[in-house]
C-alpha cells in the first residue's frame, strides 16, 4: 500500500505563481469516467488520493463529483489549492467529506492591499468553517514565498479571525482541533536542463507514493510536472503492470542506495532535502 497516490485531475490553474515550475503539456480536465477507472485501479495500492500534480483542482467543474466518486470507492480526499477560488465553491465543497484541505497562502504574491486582505480574510473565513466540520485545514506558508513584513501581515490578519490556542510545533503552528499553519521552504523543481544536484540521491518517489497525469501517465512523484519520467500509462497498461515495471522498480532501489536511475531525480532540488537530514 502507499501512503498516498497524486491524481492530477487538471493541469489547468488561474495563477502564474513564481515558485511553481509549470509545464509544457496541453492544457486539459480529467472526465468523470475517466477518474472512476483510475480509482478502481488504484483500490489494492492507497485509500488517500491527492487532487494534484500540476494544476488548480478547483477550475474543474466537476470536482464536488469527483470528491463524491472517491467517497464512494472508500477513498479520503486531499486538496491543495491556492485558495482563489476557495469562497466561490465552498458551499458545494462543504456538502463532500475532504479529508484534509492544503491552502497555499503564499501562492497570494500580488495585488492590491485591499485584495490581499480579501484573499487571507476568505481563507481564514473556509479554514475555519471547514476545520469545524471535522476537515483537517492546513494553512501553509513557503518562507520563501513572501517578504517577511506580507508573512507578517498575512498571520496578524489570520490571528484576528482565528481563536484557537496558537501553540507552537515542529512544522508551525497548532490553531486548534484540524487547523494549523505550517511553515515550508522553497526549493529548486526537479529540471532535466538543470545541473546535477549532488552526489548523493534519496526520494519517496515510488516508495510512499506515484503520480498520475491528467493524461493517464504514470510518473514516481508529483514534482514531475511533464511527464518526463513516463513509467506508463493507466489508461493503456493495467497499474500492477507500470508499478512493477524494470523501471519504476529501479527507482526504488537505487534510491534505497543514495543514488539515482533517472537523470530527472539527479536534478531535483528537494530530493537533496532527505539527503541533508540523513533520511
Amino acid at each position: 500500500m502507499y501512503t498516498r497516490v497524486y491524481v492530477e485531475i487538471t493541469n489547468i490553474c488561474n495563477k502564474n505563481c513564481s515558485f511553481c515550475h509549470g509545464h509544457s503539456r496541453e492544457y486539459e480536465r480529467m472526465t468523470a469516467e475517466e477518474f472512476s477507472y483510475i480509482l478502481n485501479e488504484l483500490k489494492p495500492y492507497t485509500k488517500y488520493i491527492y487532487y494534484h500534480l500540476m494544476g488548480e483542482p478547483l477550475t474543474h467543474p466537476e470536482l464536488p463529483l469527483f470528491l463524491n466518486i472517491a467517497e464512494k470507492n472508500g477513498f479520503k480526499s486531499v486538496i491543495t489549492t491556492n485558495g482563489t477560488l476557495l469562497s466561490q465553491r465552498k458551499e458545494e465543497l462543504l456538502s463532500q467529506n475532504i479529508h484534509k484541505l492544503s491552502i497555499s497562502v503564499h501562492s497570494f504574491e500580488d495585488g492590491s492591499e485591499e485584495s490581499f486582505r480579501s484573499y487571507i480574510n476568505n481563507i481564514a473565513s473556509v479554514a475555519e468553517e471547514f476545520s469545524k466540520k471535522g476537515t483537517i485545514v492546513v494553512l501553509r506558508f513557503w518562507n520563501n514565498g513572501y517578504d517577511d513584513d506580507k508573512k507578517a501581515s498575512a498571520l496578524s490578519l489570520i490571528k484576528e479571525r482565528l481563536c484557537g490556542e496558537w501553540e507552537d510545533n515542529s512544522k508551525g503552528i497548532r490553531v486548534h482541533e484540524k487547523l494549523y499553519i505550517e511553515w515550508g521552504d522553497r526549493f529548486d523543481w526537479p529540471d532535466i536542463d538543470a545541473p546535477v544536484q549532488g552526489e548523493e540521491f534519496f526520494c519517496y518517489g515510488m516508495r510512499d507514493h506515484f503520480g498520475i497525469l491528467c493524461d493517464g501517465t504514470v510518473v514516481p512523484c508529483c514534482l514531475d510536472s511533464d511527464g518526463i519520467i513516463n513509467l506508463g500509462n493507466i489508461f493503456n497498461q493495467g497499474i500492477d503492470e507500470i508499478l512493477n515495471s524494470e523501471r519504476a522498480r529501479k527507482i526504488e532501489e537505487f534510491f534505497s542506495c543514495r543514488k539515482a536511475s533517472e537523470e530527472l531525480c539527479k536534478r531535483c532540488g528537494y530530493a537533496q532535502r532527505f539527503v541533508r537530514s540523513g533520511r
